[in-house]
């Protein structure tokens, strides 16, 4: 778990949970500004989503190229954050796990001694919400440490 500030003192470490979305990217610049403002440092998180595993496990081949895809795009979305850092003079310290969104980001932040964690969300509402659920909110909701959404 993150630590205690209620003395005042700024955020220490912050973590940036992305999907590569465009919100992602919004929230991942809000993140690098305020780390640099606070002198923090910077850990960037990209969680490779099992929940697909049982829809996709039918049709043999699906998991396998789903999976891929997610990798790649992890890439890139912590490649992009990590130069957003390096422009504004930060080293990022990028991660990837594999699992369930929320839980890993939750997870990750309590291992590693996070004060904040930044993310997007996808802005999803109605039977899409209900169906998919929101990673963001199911953070917001079970988090120990505050945590920061960029719409």
């Amino acid at each position: 778990m993150g630590v205690d500030r209620t003395d005042g003192s700024h955020f220490k470490r912050i973590l940036i949970a992305t999907d590569g979305s465009e919100n992602a990217e919004r929230a991942a610049s809000y993140g690098i500004n305020l780390a640099k403002a606070a002198g923090a440092e910077v850990d960037v998180l990209y969680v490779i989503s099992t929940q697909h595993a049982v829809t996709t496990r039918t049709v043999k081949g699906w998991s396998e190229g789903l999976e891929e895809y997610l990798t790649d795009k992890g890439r890139a979305a912590i490649n992009y954050v990590e130069k957003l850092g390096k422009e504004a003079g930060l080293e990022v310290k990028p991660a990837f796990l594999k699992g369930i969104p929320a839980d890993k980001i939750l997870e990750y932040a309590q291992e590693n001694n996070i004060d904040l964690i930044i993310m997007g969300t996808q802005g999803l509402t109605g039977i899409k919400k209900f169906l998919i659920g929101s990673v963001a909110e199911k953070v917001v909701r079970h988090s120990r440490i505050p945590v920061m959404v960029i719409r």
